[in-house]
């Protein structure tokens, strides 16, 4: 036993100093390097792959990227909706005729061929120094993606437009509408470009963004700050500068009701059987967050005891189910809002009241009495 120990060892030995021998040469030095720089340059490119995967997960959507920087910005995923089946109980959109002269002409129905639509909202340097300049109103900027027939869209924006400006080989449409110029370019075969801001270099600058290689680091400030807070699976977001002294778009009045001082609202929307909606309001200290929590929530009972006093007859339980989900809280320096909106609820806000079925539904079981069959008169005989 001994001396097979001993063999055993000699010949592990003499192994040992044969790798280290061939290890030690510079041909086989050499031919280490090689295999070895092989599986690392694979491990290095995986990595960076990986990398660049999981940016542009937590990315904005390329289509909000090329936005320009602004006060607000709204996105709507259309594409996902449909795959989500998430139209299915809404009513069909009815056509102005404006809208119905548009799809004739261009053969783009929005319901229909829109996948994406990103927004950029400027306000009036009156709230807070907006970013619209000397405008009394907002602005806005847009990018839709979709499936898009070039030449029909081509021939409608050159009727429609006043002048046409050359910029880098594509045309700019300037078309006049309402006291002010909205200029429109098409940036590829599937996307185009809408701006009203006074200032023409806006759109010029989406358009360039959308000539250099997407980015995930691209795209405004605002939006690439706060996108990391929108839910995963999101099928629609905004990003908003709140102000006190900003006015709400439908007129009721400033939004320092809610808002003593400035804050950034993200608001989302998911779909997961019915529309889950989550509104954050991110605040510089705890105290505001706080003070925006109890003034949601005093307005949600008001809400609430106005639902109560209608009575237990006129009280739709579509409605009752979206106020019932109704639920504020405060986390640290956020004020955080939730809610889940039923199918039908969407269906009867979007249905105007000619069109909803509870008002149709009397109308149809009136009906005319029916006048009874006259008596038979008595026929004199005849004289023969």
């Amino acid at each position: 036993m001994k001396i097979r120990r001993v063999s055993a060892g000699v010949k592990l030995n003499h192994l040992l100093y044969r790798v280290l021998s061939l290890a030690g040469s510079p041909r086989n030095s050499m031919r280490i390097r090689r295999h070895l720089l092989i599986p690392l340059a694979v491990l290095l490119i995986v990595a960076a792959v990986a990398l660049i995967v999981t940016l542009r997960k937590h990315a904005p959507p390329e289509a909000a990227r090329l936005l320009p920087g602004a006060d607000g910005f709204f996105y709507l995923n259309l594409k996902w909706i449909r795959t989500f089946n998430a139209t299915s109980q809404l009513p069909p959109v009815s056509r102005e005729p404006e809208y119905q002269k548009f799809v004739e002409e261009t053969g783009f129905q929005f319901e229909r061929d829109l996948d994406q639509a990103a927004f950029a909202i400027h306000y009036p340097q009156s709230w807070g120094g907006g970013s619209a300049g000397p405008s009394l109103e907002p602005r806005f900027s847009e990018v839709f993606v979709g499936k898009i027939d070039s030449p029909r869209l081509t021939a409608y924006l050159k009727k429609l437009s006043s002048s046409i400006d050359d910029y880098r080989g594509f045309d700019i449409y300037n078309i006049p509408f309402e006291n002010r110029t909205v200029r429109v370019v098409l940036l590829s075969y599937d996307s185009v470009a809408v701006s009203n801001h006074p200032n023409p270099d806006v759109i010029r600058g989406m358009l360039d963004r959308s000539r250099k290689l997407a980015s995930p680091f691209g795209g405004p400030w605002l939006l690439r700050r706060f996108y990391r807070q929108v839910p995963l699976a999101s099928l629609s977001f905004a990003i908003l500068r709140v102000r006190p002294e900003m006015s709400s778009f439908g007129g009721l009045g400033s939004w320092s009701l809610l808002f003593p001082k400035s804050a950034v609202a993200v608001i989302s929307a998911r779909y997961l059987r019915a529309l889950h909606l989550r509104a954050e309001a991110f605040t510089d200290s705890k105290d505001e967050a706080h003070s925006i929590t109890e003034k949601t929530s005093a307005f949600i009972s008001l809400f609430h005891a106005a639902e109560g006093s209608v009575g237990a007859h006129g009280t739709d339980p579509d409605v009752k189910a979206f106020f019932d989900s109704l639920k504020v809280e405060q986390a640290g320096d956020r004020a955080v809002l939730t809610a889940t909106v039923p199918p039908g609820f969407i269906r009867k806000a979007l249905t105007s009241p000619e069109e909803s079925p509870e008002t149709a539904a009397p109308a149809a079981t009136v009906a005319p009495p029916k006048q009874p069959p006259a008596p038979n008169r008595p026929q004199k005989p005849r004289s023969r």
